[in-house]
């Protein structure tokens, strides 16, 4: 354990020494001048790390923002204009709409500040600086310890070192781990929490392709939206206040008109969600062969139920069509991953880097002592776990896809509050649950939740061994005759959870009367039993096997860094501020297909459908196009839409901007090629590209379409070749 309390800088920039693939890697903004600059110099980068990431002067770094938590965006005007993807600003977009003032379908694009709208909850956060905090996170941690032990006392430590932490009042601070638990980061941030919506095109641009066209290439999306930024007169954080004023930054990206040619630098900046790239090849046979395949497979029937009912109602269409958009993301991406993965031969290649792990380890007496027997212990472990993970990734998925349960479990939450502190306890979770209801229901339909019980309760009885399985549920489906759709009916015929006006009527009653009423409410019974047998028959025996991997990766990443010297490593994505780059360049994912790098609008009319659900086009655009009055955005008499490039991007890097050699805007990373979504796992440059919309796409559709003209006239724009 002294190894890991003393993983430094300078072991860290020796073992990194190594020159790795300049296409692969998420890497921490405050190392790049150690381990990254001369390299990303040598792939065409005209500046310096220090004009990237500088704690002591503005940089790059203080006009990008972690968008809400789930996406990136950039700042792109002195006035505090915020730049991110369409699919990220669209739950600010559908919470605006109605029938008939429908932005989803329309677009909205506010004329001034006072038509700019706020949007409850939505946050943007600046990372003020990061620094290596593992000395004293790690301190007093032993090899001998258990892993809550372990985890208690580096709680306790990160508790400490939060109390001295140097950061102004407005300020915050988070720690987070690294190389599984090996290294530790503090992260000083500031987050303004009045962002208000500003412009977003229509769906029909926004989104074009829709699920067709989701993780593929080629793309010809407009997937963007611009909200702004408000601050107390004093420019420091403030709650929404009409006497809030723009956001002055202290950075803002320059936009280039130059657009990028095949092998020019970029780079991308932004806080990538999860990737877990050091994984045993037992880890990644198993996401490969049991657990996607499990989550495509509910996820696909889910989709069916939702879709058909919204493409017969546009009331559903509105109400469902971000989480349409949730579960089809995930669902074609894992579809994709498992496609990916097979045809790389990823599990094979893990195999074939083992055997060289292996191979050295037990040629040294001293390495075959400390990890000699790790290899066989990570399968086992994986081999234990493989049931329990399949049983998880059931009860997971189809329970979060019935919102029927997601408010039995709301409502049964209020008397585990009275249980444990009386009356005070029950008013404040009502509290929660009355502001988190009026937002579900908003978006809810009983006829399409009642349609995805029937048919996913369906699958967690066949599809599962029968321990896992609730009796509650069991007993249900045998009185109605094992008929799931009367099994469905009756449930939500007999309760009145479904119904907004009933339950929130009943909430308003003495905490006694709501409590005996709810009582003996079959849906709560089924939930409650749901949850305890998942508790009783997985979660205790997963959350053991889970424990023991996480400590056998936490030393096999240990390892590998020991072992593996001459391989240049990189932290997984854990949503904290990163770099990628690479070189813009087509692909080829299989025979006698190769794809270029750029698409343009000519490609949008190409794939143009009248009338249809994903590929309409509005009017205005079809004019402009046949006119080809592009303005000063298009480029010799065609219209840039998207480009990829071999950026290492995940989940999280929507929004991210793609920036050129000399740190201009270029693009808006939305997505990745599908044939290389299982870069999370098994970065391959062979196949592994990202999506960016072209700036100049951007705003000749603010601009020429919108006629959103006066925010162009924010932005700083720069001309000149790429680089130069």
């Amino acid at each position: 354990m002294k190894y890991l309390r003393h993983l430094t800088i300078s072991f860290l920039v020796s073992v990194f020494s190594i020159i790795a693939r300049a296409d692969e890697g998420m890497w921490l903004p405050l190392f790049l001048q150690q381990l990254n600059e001369k390299q990303m110099k040598t792939m065409g980068m005209k500046i310096s790390a220090k004009d990237i990431y500088n704690i002591n002067g503005g940089s790059l770094k203080d006009a990008i923002v972690s968008f809400g938590g789930f996406c990136t965006g950039e700042v792109i005007s002195n006035k505090g204009l915020v730049l991110t993807n369409h699919h990220c600003g669209f739950d600010a977009v559908q919470n605006h709409s109605t029938l008939d003032h429908n932005y989803i379908k329309d677009g909205f694009w506010a004329k001034n500040n006072s038509e700019e709208l706020p949007n409850s909850g939505l946050f943007v956060t600046f990372i003020v600086r990061i620094e290596d905090a593992s000395s004293q996170v790690l301190r007093g941690v032993t090899a001998q310890m258990t892993e809550s032990e372990r985890q208690s006392t580096i709680d306790k430590n990160i508790a400490e070192l939060q109390k001295g932490v140097k950061k102004e009042s407005y300020q915050e601070s988070f720690v987070r781990s690294f190389f599984e638990g090996n290294q530790y980061f503090l992260f000083v941030t500031e987050t303004y929490r009045d962002v208000r919506l500003v412009g977003a095109p229509p769906a029909a641009i926004g989104n074009f392709g829709k699920d067709t066209d989701n993780w593929m290439w080629p793309r010809h999306t407009g997937d963007f939206s611009m909200f702004r930024i408000y601050a107390g007169k004093d420019n420091k954080p403030a709650d929404y206040s009409p006497d809030n004023v723009p956001y002055t930054p202290k950075r803002s990206l320059s936009i280039s008109m130059s657009g990028m040619k095949e092998g020019d630098f970029t780079m991308v900046f932004g806080f990538p969600g999860r990737t877990n790239q050091y994984l045993h090849s037992a880890a990644v046979e198993q996401i490969m062969t049991v657990n996607d395949p499990a989550k495509i497979a509910i996820r696909e029937k889910a989709l069916g139920v939702i879709d058909g009912f919204m493409r017969k109602d546009e009331q559903i269409k509105i109400q469902y069509a971000a989480k349409y958009a949730s579960i089809q993301n995930a669902y074609k991406k894992w579809q994709g991953e498992v496609l990916g993965l097979t045809s790389t031969n990823a599990v094979g290649k893990k195999k074939a880097y083992e055997a060289i792990f292996n191979q050295r380890v037990n040629a040294n007496p001293a390495l075959k002592d400390k990890y000699g027997s790790l290899p066989g212990d990570l399968e086992s472990a994986y081999g234990e776990l493989k049931p329990y993970g399949y049983a998880r990734d059931y009860y997971l998925e189809i329970t979060s896809k019935i919102e029927l349960l997601t408010i039995a479990g709301w409502i049964n939450s209020l008397k585990t509050a009275f249980d444990k502190d009386g009356e005070t306890g029950y008013q404040k979770r009502l509290k929660q649950i009355k502001t988190a209801l009026a937002g579900l229901y908003e978006e809810y339909s009983p006829v399409v939740d009642e349609k995805l019980f029937e048919v996913l309760m369906k699958m967690y009885t066949e599809n599962q061994d029968e321990v896992y399985q609730s009796p509650f549920l069991r007993d249900r489906l045998k009185i109605a005759g094992n008929d799931y759709a009367a099994l469905a009916s009756g449930l939500y015929n007999s309760v009145d959870l479904d119904d907004k006006n009933a339950t929130l009527a009943m909430l308003e009653k003495p905490s006694s009367e709501v409590l005996a009423y709810y009582k003996n409410n079959a849906a709560i019974k089924l939930y409650t039993d749901l949850v305890n047998t998942y508790n009783q028959s997985v979660t205790k025996n997963l959350n053991q096997i889970q424990a023991r991997i996480n400590k056998l990766n936490r030393t096999y990443m240990q390892a590998q860094m020991e072992v593996m010297k001459e391989k240049k490593f990189y932290p997984d994505a854990n949503s904290t501020l990163r770099i990628t780059y690479g070189n813009v360049k087509g692909y080829a994912p299989r025979d006698a297909v190769k794809y270029d790098f750029y698409t343009y609008l000519d490609g949008v009319m190409d794939k143009y459908k009248p009338g249809d659900y994903e590929f309409d086009v509005p009017e205005k655009l079809r004019s402009l196009y046949k006119s080809k009055d592009f303005g000063p955005y298009g480029t010799n008499g065609k219209m840039p839409v998207c480009f990829i490039a071999m950026n290492h991007t995940t989940g999280g890097n929507s929004g991210s901007p793609a920036l050129d050699a000399r740190g201009n805007l270029v693009g808006l990373n939305f997505d990745r090629v599908w044939e290389g979504t299982m870069s999370d796992i098994n970065y391959d440059p062979s196949i592994c590209r990202n999506i960016m919309v072209d700036i100049r796409y951007v705003l000749f559709i603010v601009d020429k379409f919108a006629g959103a003209g006066h925010l162009v006239k924010e932005m700083k724009l720069v001309y000149g070749p790429a680089g130069k």
